[in-house]
């Protein structure tokens, strides 16, 4: 892991600042605070801090071929890189370096963009050919790892995070309405919008192309999903049994693990929430990691939060060494600012603070590098809203039965205070849209119509009068892929979440962003490209098999993981969220972000309605809030701290050294 950051002089701009690139890395300090770099010339800038875990003595970055003619600097792993790098030295390339990196330099030259395709990993990629005076910049499948650009009269500019695109004087420091008003609708923009006025996030699996000199920028992608479709066309093989499927999960999961685990000059834990699917990963790992296992695992103070229980049942397992953090809801408002200066978006959740918080004991504990079960619900339909979607569709069947809806009820045995609880409510939560079955947007509408309408209430005359009559989903669904149509109702929602919320909101907010503020890299066995794939085309009944979701998985796991953990109701991770900013025991801070003034300078939201938000919030601390007072709460609350931070130029809380190891100048 690490972190990029660069500049492309065009439209005869001056060569790249070198004082800008300097700033720029130190920005990215906390991503790579092992070693820095910077490749410069008359046209392109290259920027990297470096998080050493392959090569550790001769991985350094910016990286180059023999004739110096491509250069490049990467975060993230190439874990084939072992099988490339055989190839390629088959065709007649020469390696000086057993890293990963020096595969994308040579893997350009001999397949160009197409190079993309071939890789099995987790990148943000940035790769300047001299010859051609092009400047490449590429993003792993799924997003894991982030590339923001931003434009300037004179320069593209890229970094791995926003707060070092504001190094630069031309770049706003301002909120985007309609960056703002997607967050608020599915949790995150989906790309290429961000939060923020003049900056673009590049798209999972897509490329871009730019040449020295001209604004020309063209895109290109290296991967697009696709599911089975409704039905085996004619000579195609039959389906596969429930057990095949189970077989074929397995060796492919297992060589995913093998090959984040293995390939690693450092040592590699693992997170254990209690569930199903990061227990799956840590009892894999144990097949190929003898002696000393570490993992580690969040709990809460809160019981109904807490799954320590289940997590003690997998460390005794597999007999690993294990550590925990216990959090509170002080912990978590107190964490807060600092989350959303590495989070850099509004959140509607504040899952993202414990998250920060135990990778700091990671790092403490001598690790840079972590296993996790993340995108397993996404690939194995392992969410809620998957099994709503299905009851939904049931009963739109019958749109007036008084007897189907209440299969509800089954989804949320976990919770205190289930949405199902209160029938009449539940009743026009899930009933939305229950008349238009077919609508591309079925599965999500009842979670995306109900966050924003909880919000715009809350919307300033400005924010309204700058978004119109604008409809977020509306815009979403006119982007829809030309197969979706295609596909059978679990494929679609899949689709919907992996496009609105795994790139942009769990893998970025709660996954890259907390893990990097302590400078620890997490590995994702579910979303290794062969995983993906199968699991994209498995029959739907083997990943949610009437509304047991993760079917499959469950199937995988026995003899591997302890059959309690098999068999409890799914509980998602869930941790302390807007009754911990309110009450007796609210952060400092909370007045100042809040206040009439600061609201009034934010210009989001209006402030007499955050006033009287606020003390709702207050009233309601210590005895429960409804999940739409909840989001909107939190969602308030980082928006306006978020403001704060940009006003106040959102610098990260430590800038690196100025120091750069290594430093190739040929821009005077």
């Amino acid at each position: 892991m690490c972190g990029i950051a660069g500049a492309l002089s065009w439209g005869g701009g001056p060569p790249p600042d070198l004082a800008l690139l300097r700033k720029m890395v130190g920005r990215l300090h906390h991503r790579g605070p092992d070693e820095r770099g910077i490749y410069r010339d008359k046209h392109v800038g290259l920027g990297h801090t470096r998080l050493s875990i392959i090569d550790l003595s001769t991985g350094q970055q910016p990286l180059c071929n023999e004739d110096r003619t491509i250069w490049t600097v990467f975060n993230g792993e190439i874990f084939n890189y072992v099988e490339l790098r055989d190839e390629l030295r088959a065709a007649g390339h020469v390696f000086r370096t057993q890293s990963d990196t020096e595969v994308i330099v040579h893997g350009y030259e001999q397949w160009g963009t197409e190079v993309f395709e071939r890789f099995n990993g987790q990148w943000a990629i940035a790769l300047w050919d001299s010859v051609k005076r092009r400047l490449v910049l590429s993003r792993d499948r799924l997003g894991v790892r982030p590339i923001y650009l931003a434009r300037t009269p004179h320069a593209l500019l890229f970094a791995s995070e926003v707060k070092a695109l504001m190094a630069h004087p031309d770049v706003p420091r301002e909120l985007d309405p309609a960056g703002l008003d997607d967050t608020f609708t599915f949790w995150a923009p989906p790309q290429p919008r961000t939060v923020f006025r003049g900056v673009e996030e590049l798209e999972p699996g897509a490329f871009a192309v730019v040449e020295a000199g001209s604004h020309w920028l063209g895109l290109g992608s290296s991967w697009t999903p696709r599911y089975q479709p409704p039905e085996p066309g004619p000579g195609s093989d039959a389906e596969p049994t429930v057990a095949e499927s189970t077989a074929r999960v397995e060796a492919a999961l297992e060589r995913a693990v093998k090959l984040r685990l293995l390939r690693a000059d450092v040592p590699v834990g693992a997170y254990l929430s209690g569930g199903l699917d990061s227990s799956l990963i840590a009892a894999l790992c144990r097949r190929w990691k003898s002696g000393v296992f570490k993992t580690f695992s969040l709990r809460f103070a809160d019981r109904e939060l807490d799954e320590s229980v289940f997590q003690q049942a997998m460390v005794d397992f597999v007999k690993s060494d294990h550590d925990a953090v216990t959090v509170t809801g002080a912990d978590v408002g107190a964490a807060l600012p600092e989350v959303i200066t590495f989070a850099e978006k509004p959140l509607l959740r504040l899952g993202p603070a414990p998250m920060m918080l135990l990778s700091r004991r990671v790092r403490a504990a001598g690790f840079k590098v972590v296993l996790t079960g993340e995108g397993a619900d996404e690939m194995f339909g392992g969410y809620d809203l998957f099994r709503e979607a299905k009851v939904r569709r049931f009963w739109s069947r019958q749109p007036h039965s008084k007897l189907r809806p209440r299969l509800i009820k089954r989804l949320y045995p976990y919770l205190a205070r289930s949405p199902a609880a209160q029938q009449k409510l539940a009743l026009e939560f899930f009933g939305q849209g229950i008349e238009a079955p077919d609508a591309p947007d079925f599965s999500h509408q009842p979670r995306w119509r109900t966050a924003r309408a909880a919000l715009t209430r809350l919307y300033s005359p400005e924010l309204k009068a700058a978004l119109g009559t604008r409809d977020a989903v509306a815009e979403e669904m006119a982007r829809l892929p030309r197969e979706f149509a295609r596909w059978e109702p679990l494929a679609r929602a899949q689709w919907l979440e992996v496009r609105t919320l795994l790139g942009s909101y769990l893998l970025s907010s709660q996954g890259d962003r907390m893990l990097m503020a302590s400078s620890v890299e997490g590995r994702f066995p579910f979303l290794d490209k062969d995983v993906v794939e199968l699991a994209n085309n498995l029959p739907p009944t083997h990943k949610l098999n009437v509304l047991d979701e993760k079917h499959v998985l469950k199937q995988l796991a026995r003899g591997l993981v302890p059959q309690s953990i098999i068999d409890r109701p799914k509980q998602p991770y869930r941790a302390p969220d807007a009754p911990s900013l309110f009450g007796p025991g609210a952060p400092s801070w909370i007045g100042d972000v809040l206040s009439e003034s600061a609201v009034r300078a934010a210009g989001v939201f209006l402030p007499q309605a955050v006033t009287r938000m606020a003390e709702k919030c207050r009233k309601a601390a210590g005895q429960g809030m409804s999940n739409s007072d909840n989001m909107a709460a939190v969602a308030v609350v980082t928006t306006q701290l978020l403001h704060a931070q940009l006003a106040g130029g959102l610098l990260p809380p430590q800038l690196g050294p100025d120091t750069i190891e290594t430093l190739v100048d040929l821009g005077t």
